[in-house]
């Protein structure tokens, strides 16, 4: 196939191997290798979630005062050890975990000079940037680009269809992937397979050298991944929806020793501005339960000890309910990390000061790129200063 025949029918290989989500998922050469060290896990609680009815102060009657109808009432709220917080009821599930010592849950976390867009918030979370300050890399995709040199596309996961901003660097780029199934078969084509038999090296020609590049890293990477998702079936019972077959999927990847660094899920949309409490609470009970089927998996398997859960969300709610019984975009908001080696369990920090507010919004206490420092320096053994750009002081957690 000549190189313009090559390039005049892209577009019908992007379309049939929706090579959007590749295209950005391309690096590395082809040898597969198996999971060394330790893993981390992402999970995003799209939309901004409800903090407060999250981890519930239910000594505070500023809060009561605030949410007459949104407010978990006090006797159904599950106590957090002798702390004045607790966890909304349907958070259930997470109650074993957190008295084993093996969560840690940490208030109001957020940034200066805050943004209430989900887009832009967003953002900033997935790229470790300032408020004023706008990367097109996000923190996790510059780690790989400087301490992942000989990995393969899918060393950093995205479970999705897309691949979110926190997993893209300059250099190298994590692999977006929902259904293994679908993208072995989509690489697999045999005109995208005719197409990769007539790869020639190039250097006169980089876009189109590139271009190749991409299609047999991909074939390379959707084979490996295909291939590992059947080496193991969990015998745990997970939940019977999206994000727990998610998490189930990532657990087999896991026992199956593929050579998974990083994984990144969501769940969503906690964008509550009306009818909160069913929606909220029906999400939040669909996180718990997946979170416990998951960690039962990693430890069943020997991996929970070499793994840890980080949960966010771009922000919190306004402490004040709206009129439509639900709450509009705030900025501060509560953070969990999960695993067998943490070295601060339980409640890390005090809980908001609800009388002292920003214009009707928690005030942040932790700047959550204080978090990712300690992710990268102590769990991901990288430069955190190189990464985000500036030294965080630790918090000691991992």
């Amino acid at each position: 196939m000549k190189r313009r025949e090559f390039l005049r029918n892209a577009s019908l290989a992007s379309s049939a191997l929706m090579i959007p989500n590749f295209l950005r998922a391309s690096f590395f050469g082809p040898q597969h290798m198996s999971r060394i060290g330790k893993t981390l896990v992402i999970i995003q609680l799209s939309g901004g979630n409800d903090g407060l009815n999250t981890i519930v102060p239910f000594e505070d009657d500023v809060y009561y005062n605030a949410r007459p109808r949104l407010a978990i009432p006090k006797n159904e709220v599950i106590r957090l050890g002798n702390t004045n917080l607790g966890f909304n009821p349907v958070l259930s599930d997470l109650q074993g975990i957190f008295e084993e010592g093996e969560m840690s849950i940490i208030n109001s976390v957020g940034y200066p000079n805050p943004n209430r867009s989900h887009f832009r918030s967003m953002d900033i979370w997935q790229t470790g940037s300032a408020s004023n300050e706008y990367w097109t890399t996000g923190w996790l995709g510059r780690y790989l680009d400087s301490e992942c040199r000989n990995c393969m596309p899918y060393h950093a996961l995205n479970v999705d269809d897309d691949l979110h901003i926190a997993l893209k660097g300059m250099q190298k780029n994590g692999f977006a992937v929902k259904n293994l199934s679908k993208i072995k078969k989509a690489a697999g084509s045999p005109y995208l397979q005719a197409i990769s038999k007539h790869h020639h090296h190039d250097h006169d020609h980089e876009n189109v050298e590139y271009l190749y590049k991409t299609l047999i890293d991909t074939q390379s990477s959707a084979e490996y991944l295909y291939e590992k998702s059947k080496v193991h079936t969990s015998r745990v019972t997970y939940p019977n929806h999206k994000f727990a077959k998610d998490l189930k999927q990532i657990a087999e990847l896991m026992t199956a020793d593929a050579d998974i660094k990083i994984y990144y899920a969501s769940l969503g949309s906690f964008d509550t501005h009306a009818g909160q409490r069913g929606k909220q609470e029906r999400l939040l009970k669909n996180y718990a339960e997946s979170v416990k089927a998951f960690i039962a998996d990693l430890k069943q398997n020997g991996l929970f000890d070499d793994t840890l859960i980080m949960t966010f969300s771009e922000f919190g709610r306004r402490v004040q309910q709206n009129a439509g019984n639900g709450t509009d975009h705030g900025t501060a908001n509560n953070l969990f990390l999960m695993g067998g080696q943490l070295k601060t369990a339980g409640i890390y920090n005090d809980a908001p000061n609800l009388s002292d507010l920003d214009q009707g919004d928690i005030k942040y206490q932790l700047d959550f790129r204080r978090i990712y420092a300690d992710v990268i320096d102590q769990w991901l053994d990288g430069d955190s200063k190189q990464i985000l750009g500036h030294s965080f002081e630790s918090l000691n957690l991992i």
